[in-house]
């Protein structure tokens, strides 16, 4: 047996599991987001309308491309709807499964909160929550570490933005609290 018949295989623990059953398929998917896609080009179309979607004798209106680029975007999202529901194939194939949701929410969920908590509670106070927090719940990183490498990387931030280089950032209370 030579070295290239080896194969070293590594399970990784953190994986989603691969019978996982599924969420929503390819077919539901490309529906909502064609008939979201739908809904801002109706929106684009009369808004731009009614600022102005003609052609003056100086040129075109405020409105003018923006409206045909909202036909456009409105074709192509019929267009998208017709082949959605014309595919035999799109309705058998799984978009996502309930593990790779949970993963994607793993990250979608706290990185909403942490943009919410930056409005409470300043830049760095939320940074250092978000930071800490993926690198405990998400990371499973010892609990000293992840609160010692979230105060050092806010740390790092508030000097460099705060400090040299005097840009304003969102601050809440602790800052207010020292001062700052």
């Amino acid at each position: 047996m030579s070295n290239t018949d080896i194969e070293i295989v590594i399970d990784d623990p953190t994986a989603p599991e691969a019978n996982s059953p599924a969420v929503t398929s390819n077919r539901a998917v490309d529906v909502v987001v064609c008939l979201l896609l739908l809904g801002l080009a109706v929106t684009l179309g009369w808004d731009n309308w009614r600022t102005g979607a003609g052609w003056e004798s100086t040129g075109p209106q405020p409105g003018y491309f923006p409206f045909y680029l909202a036909i456009i975007l409105a074709g192509a999202s019929l267009y998208g709807l017709v082949a959605a529901f014309l595919s035999r194939k799109e309705a058998r194939e799984t978009f996502v499964t309930q593990a790779q949701l949970r993963r994607v929410l793993a990250v979608f969920v706290p990185t909403v909160l942490f943009v919410l908590a930056t409005q409470f509670l300043g830049l760095y106070v939320a940074s250092f929550l978000l930071i800490s927090g993926f690198m405990y719940f998400v990371g499973k990183i010892a609990w000293w570490k992840s609160l010692l490498t979230a105060f050092i990387f806010t740390a790092a931030m508030f000097v460099t933005f705060d400090v040299a280089f005097d840009v304003i950032m969102p601050k809440g209370p602790l800052e207010a609290a020292l001062g700052r």
